[in-house]
């Protein structure tokens, strides 16, 4: 079994390949990995009727908390059946990593796991726009985010940089405090 060693731990971006981010999690939990695969409600087809199942929001996509050095000696371990690799940022050719407040926030609005949670790929700079505020009560309490519009509803988004972000349901204004 790995033992996660004492070094700097962040979270990483990782990349698995063909739709095998469940059976990747699992894998790395079993050798003591902290890990999150953004999951969403989706109406699937099970044997010809439709059901309401959790499915990966995003295809491909597993978050690890780790020493870069450890993974990398867990990944090649695996050898060729390792189905997983770190997403490189182009620009410091270094992998994506998260901040843990940034990976706090985005994991308690994914873990709702409220029907009406979206997440986005594809940012528009337009959802870029808005306050910066902090959700005083409920169950998002504490989470740092924008205020933004989808579906002519206000929701507080919270965003992995230039990667990822969750919209969060419905939040009422006296909820928020403006924090930027």
């Amino acid at each position: 079994m790995h033992t996660v060693s004492r070094r700097v731990m962040k979270w990483y971006a990782i990349r698995v390949t063909y739709g095998r981010e469940l059976k990747f999690r699992t894998v790395l939990q079993e050798h003591g990995w902290e890990t999150l695969v953004p999951m969403h409600l989706r109406t699937v087809d099970k044997d010809g009727r439709k059901d309401i199942a959790y499915v990966p929001a995003v295809s491909n996509l597993c978050f690890v908390r780790g020493c870069q050095q450890d993974l990398y000696e867990f990944f090649k371990s695996m050898g060729e059946a390792c189905p997983a690799r770190f997403i490189w940022d182009k620009s410091t050719r270094e992998p994506i990593t998260v901040g843990d407040k940034v990976m706090d926030d985005f994991m308690t609005v994914s873990r709702a796991k409220l029907e009406d949670t979206i997440y986005l790929t594809d940012l528009n700079s337009k959802l870029r726009e808005g306050q910066l505020v902090r959700v005083l009560e409920g169950p998002f309490a504490g989470v740092e985010g924008r205020i933004v519009r989808i579906r002519r509803t206000r929701r507080i988004l919270v965003e992995i940089p230039g990667m990822l972000s969750v919209a969060a349901a419905f939040i009422p204004g006296d909820n928020l405090e403006i924090i930027g």
